[in-house]
């Protein structure tokens, strides 16, 4: 048996043998896929079920023991299937042996031996009396553009051959009526088009062939568990074995003589080659499973790949045509776009790879096109909103730049520029403001703040974390009283920590007025804090926040401005789709006197010289950072590792080193506690979790020295390389992985290579997709069907469009866009709408 395989089988034996408690490793099932996987890859094991095995036990710790059960059986299914060398082993997955496990290939047989095949697609009258189905719109993923056509609101049961039955398991799939269905889109493909006779085959190839039965047999396996069918096929050039496992029926339709087409993996078996589950059809019947590019469908308990084929085979032909294309015939045009019915048809049962592309281009770009239009409406319902214009003479804005302790660079003054045009608008301003690490927008906000100050009028600053509220007070406090004469007693922190006499101060100050600037977290959204005239909210690190937190923080004045920064930089696709509704800054240079921090990726065996080399720093006078990754979706468990982990550390690495530690779990004020110790140099190293990630600064320390760095993104990496340089001495970023694997490893180079955020945002972007950027920001985006985030071409392709229908036509009101907008209002429906 393969060792890859074997070692899998005692891994799940074991977990089985224990209740499915993901103990059998250490860590859990999921700490070992990495190490896994590179083993499966080196021993020849077939890529598809390699990635079967890591997609279904990643999420293993996140299951119910039943569901874990589960997952578990079905991979063993899998492997049985494969690998029919199993099969000789003898013995069930469950310890004492249980009962087997109904196989899905028993669904097929069941299903086509009962030729429960759909023939008929209704005509697109409703029957009579019946309501139209209402659905509730998935969350999951954006509504397709669908028209209004009856025939797709029919229910399934209206095809010939779905009952009730059939029905409520392809509800599983939320497939409920003939619009479902269409928009049920293959997964994947298969290219069985290509023919090839068998003595031509090579192992390992996937491709089709043409034969006639010689032979086919039914034996017995597993004390009569299981059922192989052996058959013998030939062309005239050579003979091949195939096999199914579980489908019994197939031996009363392949008679010797029958001529077939036979698509598969060519597979091999003591020395012979071989197909094990290979589709098949009949010769004189148009191809349905074999002979071309077959497309793979989202499947579930009670739906077989084939069964559903049939279904997609007799319902699409008939209902892609009926499908109004929303797209204006000028836009089809300039965007050389293939029709919608047509590409719906190709979606399906593609003619060739290339019409198959042309396809998912038409269905993206649907996509882009429907989000752009939302977002450019978004910022238009923005700028119609009122708001008192808040003006600066430009004699006083050069006053208050010339006292700052430094001169501002280009990009920081252009973003001051463009603050002071927005604030001074007759609407409220919009703006992301985005920049580097320690590229200096806090004081882009401060300018922001004494402008609004000037006016009589009061901001608030909301920060994710109280450590990087502090952080801003201090700052705050340090400029705002120098550039803009506003007392530093007057700029206040509210947090949940703050005592109860002094919240009711702050309250009181707020509503008469007398506090111009207000600092805070989630407090600040508390129904008792009320302003004079809240005219400005700034909120950092804002993906951290979601729209019903913004949205309630805005709500305490009468339309004020808002600006939302992040240190994460933004991809420009990103900007252009997510944040396309927002003006943006961006702040892309450092300010002179910043220290480039040495950057090296180290293997696990280097960890002893990298605790050697940040003892070194602390005697040197320095002091340090070190991050923990988070092992554990549980907080509770993550604090309790990063104790023990900081114990171990203070006894062994750091023993006569004063060792600090920060988590997720510590209160507010033990947080600040150790964050003063800290800045006070009573600590020489801060042990903690990614807390650290943002809002940090101890310009005495030298070193971060970040474990298990391949579990962070390389946008994080950067985030927390940016605690340290920001004082006048050397610093340092040590990257220790988990383990030496070099493929895994590999991105992390980049944190060498550049210290760019934008380059390593991107790149992030590009590997791990768009979620760490999105937080709780229109999380919809992230689970668009056929666009991608990362397709800066088709964005600006579908940005261009918009932009020129949107001059013509913003509400879509014009008859010929009728149906556009039909589609555009089914779109937003399944997403997360930004309200800020």
């Amino acid at each position: 048996m393969n060792p890859a395989i074997d070692k899998l089988v005692k891994y799940m034996r074991l977990e089985a043998k224990r209740g499915h408690d993901n103990r059998a490793v250490l860590g859990g099932l999921q700490r070992m896929l990495e190490p896994w996987e590179a083993e499966a890859r080196q021993t020849g094991l077939s890529q598809p079920l390699i990635e079967t095995v890591v997609s279904r036990l990643r999420d293993y710790p996140n299951l119910s023991p039943t569901s874990r059960k589960e997952v578990l059986q079905g991979i063993w299914n899998r492997l049985q299937t494969e690998h029919p060398e199993m099969n000789m082993t003898g013995g069930d997955l469950e310890s004492p042996p249980a009962a087997p496990v109904k196989d899905e290939r028993q669904s097929i047989q069941a299903t086509e031996e009962r030729e429960e095949t759909p023939s008929e697609v209704p005509h697109p009258t409703p029957e009579p009396g019946k309501a139209k189905i209402e659905r509730k719109p998935n969350k999951s993923r954006a509504a397709p553009p669908l028209s209004d056509h009856p025939a797709l609101e029919a229910p399934l049961t209206r095809i010939q051959g779905i009952g009730p039955k059939s029905a409520n398991t392809l509800k599983k799939l939320d497939l409920e009526t003939l619009g479902d269905l269409l928009w049920h889109l293959p997964r994947r493909y298969d290219d069985y088009s290509k023919l090839k006779t068998i003595n031509r085959l090579w192992y390992g190839e996937e491709i089709t062939i043409i034969g006639t039965v010689d032979k086919i047999q039914v034996r017995t396996a597993r004390g009569g568990k299981m059922k192989i069918v052996e058959a013998a096929i030939s062309d005239g050039t050579g003979s091949l074995r195939l096999t199914w496992f579980n489908q019994p029926w197939i031996a009363d339709r392949l008679k010797p003589g029958r001529a077939v087409v036979v698509s598969g993996k060519v597979d091999q078996y003591l020395g012979r080659l071989t197909m094990n589950n290979p589709e098949w059809e009949p010769l004189e019947r148009k191809q349905l499973h074999t002979n071309r590019i077959v497309p793979v469908y989202p499947l579930t308990a009670g739906i077989t790949a084939k069964w559903i084929r049939r279904l997609m085979n007799n319902v699409v032909p008939r209902l892609a045509p009926r499908v109004q294309d929303s797209l204006p015939d000028s836009v089809l045009e300039r965007a050389d776009l293939i029709p919608l019915g047509e590409a719906l048809q190709q979606i399906h049962f593609p003619d060739s790879w290339e019409q198959l592309e042309k396809a998912q281009h038409r269905l993206a770009f649907d996509e882009m096109f429907l989000l752009q239009l939302g977002v450019l409406r978004q910022k238009q319902e923005w700028e119609q909103q009122a708001a008192d214009p808040i003006p600066i003479e430009p004699k006083r804005l050069d006053e208050i730049l010339a006292a700052l302790p430094y001169e501002l660079t280009k990009a920081q003054r252009s973003a001051v520029d463009s603050v002071r045009k927005d604030l001074a608008a007759p609407h409220p301003m919009n703006r992301l403001l985005q920049g580097d690490v320690g590229s200096g927008k806090t004081v882009v906000a401060a300018v922001a703040m004494a402008i609004v100050a000037s006016n009589g009028k009061q901001s608030a600053l909301m920060a994710p974390t109280s450590i990087l509220a502090e952080q801003h007070l201090l700052t705050l406090r340090d400029l705002l009283p120098m550039i803009a004469g506003i007392p530093a007693d007057s700029i206040r922190l509210l947090i949940g920590a703050t005592p109860e006499a002094e919240k009711a101060e702050i309250r009181t100050g707020l509503v008469e007025g007398s506090i111009p600037i207000i600092i805070g977290t989630h407090a600040l959204l508390e129904d008792p804090v009320e302003f004079a005239d809240f005219s400005l909210a700034v909120i950092d690190e804002q993906h951290r926040f979601g729209v019903e937190q913004r949205a309630k923080l805005r709500a305490k004045g009468d339309n004020p401005s808002l600006m939302v920064m992040t240190a994460t930089p933004i991809p420009r696709s990103l900007a252009l789709t997510v944040y396309g509704d927002l003006e943006v800054s961006v702040i892309d240079e450092i300010p002179p006197g910043r220290q480039k921090i040495e950057t090296r990726v180290l293997q696990p065996i280097e960890r002893t010289r990298a605790y050697s080399f940040t003892r070194s720093q602390i005697d040197a006078g320095h002091q340090a950072f070190i991050i923990f990754p988070l092992v554990e979706e549980s907080e509770k468990i993550d604090a309790k590792a990063a104790v023990e982990e900081h114990e171990r550390l203070q006894a062994e690495e750091f023993n006569g080193y004063k060792l600090g530690l920060l988590h997720g779990r510590m209160s507010a004020d033990e947080k600040e506690t150790a964050m003063a110790q800290f800045r006070a140099g009573e600590i020489d190293a801060m042990v903690s979790t990614s807390v650290v990630e943002v809002g940090v600064d101890i310009p005495n320390a030298t070193v971060m020295l970040v474990e298990g760095a391949n579990r962070f993104g390389l946008a994080q990496l950067h985030q927390f390389r940016g605690r340290v340089g920001r004082g006048a001495y050397k610093s340092y970023c040590l990257l220790i992985a988990d383990q030496e694997d070099e493929t895994a490893n590999k991105r992390l180079s980049a944190m060498e290579s550049t210290d760019d955020g934008f380059k390593l945002a991107a790149l992030d972007l590009e590997q791990r997709g768009p979620g760490d950027f999105l937080g709780t920001r229109q999380s919809g985006f992230a689970e668009l069907r056929m666009a991608s985030l990362t397709d800066v071409r088709l964005i600006e392709k579908a940005r261009r469009e918009a932009l020129r229908l949107f001059a013509v036509d913003p509400m879509l009101s014009q008859p010929e866009h009728a149906a556009l907008n039909k589609a555009m209002a089914r779109f937003w429906i399944g997403m997360t709408r930004e309200v800020s």
